[in-house]
C-alpha cells in the first residue's frame, strides 16, 4: 500500500523554524513530483512548495518564498520542508503529496497520494 507519512509539525513561536519530513513507502519515489500543501482553518488547501522528481525544479507560494526550502533524498524516499522565520499565517495542517504529472504546479485533482497531515501552529 502506497503511503506518505509526515512528521515534524508542532507549536512554535513567531520567527522560529521547523523542518517537516515526508517518508514514502511502496512508491517509486524518484519518479514522482512531491509537494507540501497546507490548509488553514476555513480556507482552501493551497500548494506551499513543490519539487520535481529530479530535484532541480521547484515551486514556492509567494508568501513562503525565501523562508521555506523544499528538498528531497530519493535514496531515502524522503522529502523535507525547511520552514524558517515562521509567522502566524503559516499556521495550518501541512500535507505531503505525490503525483506523476510533469509539473510542479499541479491541480488538486492531479494528486495521486496524500499523507495524513501534520499540524503546524505559530503563535505570536
Amino acid at each position: 500500500q502506497v503511503q506518505l507519512v509526515e512528521s515534524g509539525g508542532g507549536s512554535v513561536w513567531t520567527g522560529t523554524s521547523l523542518r517537516l519530513s515526508c517518508v514514502a513507502s511502496e512508491l517509486d519515489f524518484s519518479k514522482y513530483q512531491i509537494g507540501w500543501f497546507r490548509q488553514a482553518p476555513g480556507k482552501d488547501r493551497e500548494l506551499a512548495a513543490a519539487i520535481a522528481h529530479h530535484g532541480t525544479t521547484t515551486f514556492y507560494l509567494r508568501s513562503v518564498k525565501d523562508r521555506f526550502t523544499i528538498s528531497r533524498d530519493n535514496a531515502k524516499a524522503t522529502a523535507y520542508l525547511q520552514m524558517n522565520r515562521l509567522q502566524p499565517d503559516d499556521t495550518a495542517v501541512y500535507y505531503c503529496a505525490a503525483w506523476s504529472a510533469p509539473t510542479v504546479q499541479p491541480s488538486i485533482g492531479a494528486i495521486e497520494t496524500w499523507g495524513q497531515g501534520t499540524q503546524v501552529i505559530v503563535s505570536s
